[in-house]
């Protein structure tokens, strides 16, 4: 990816609210059993209710096979600040701030970049209510899952890619991906 590629995708990304915005190295991606059987344990009430959540969005060899092709890619992260580590209001208005500018990077994206691959922070939230598993996904060409679906640990594919992860208390981040070719 050129330098020139990458800084319009920079000032893309902060234009449209990202707090961060970096190149990614797809070869640094690693899929961990652990990081899915976190989704299996269903902390967030989503296993088995959505296209996009295990086990719908595949196994984690089917999740490898889908990235396989892809060299290139950038994170972007949405950093917000919270009143203190029990403010919920303000984790969710940083979760709705990040989908909301996840989903027009996707948008802009996928005009350049046909084969785009759009990998979010929490599950696909496209619909109000997802068809799984009564009929087909309404958008599949438009459903994202999550790192975490994909067995990614954020953290690592963060550190790898030099972009930070924690933020000190009184912060929280949301980090998502998007694989370019």
């Amino acid at each position: 990816m050129s330098s020139l590629q990458m800084r319009e995708m920079e000032v893309l990304g902060k234009d449209i609210g990202f707090s961060n915005v970096a190149e990614m190295d797809v070869g640094t991606v690693r899929l961990l059993g652990d990081v899915r059987r976190m989704c299996e344990s269903n902390g967030c009430g989503m296993y088995g209710r959505n296209w996009s959540c295990p086990p719908a969005c595949g196994s984690l060899e089917e999740c490898e096979a889908r990235i396989s092709g892809y060299r290139r890619g950038i994170l972007v992260q949405t950093v917000g600040e919270l009143e203190d580590e029990f403010d919920g209001e303000g984790m969710m208005e940083t979760e709705a701030r990040h989908k909301d500018a996840f989903v027009r990077m996707h948008d802009e994206l996928k005009k350049v970049f046909p084969k785009l691959l759009s990998i979010g922070a929490g599950c696909c939230t496209r619909c109000k209510v997802c068809s799984y598993p009564d009929a087909p996904c309404r958008f599949p060409e438009k459903q994202f899952s999550s790192m975490e679906a994909y067995g990614m640990l954020v953290t690592q594919i963060c550190q790898d890619n030099g972009m930070a992860y924690y933020y000190g208390p009184g912060t929280i981040a949301y980090t998502s991906c998007f694989l370019l070719e």
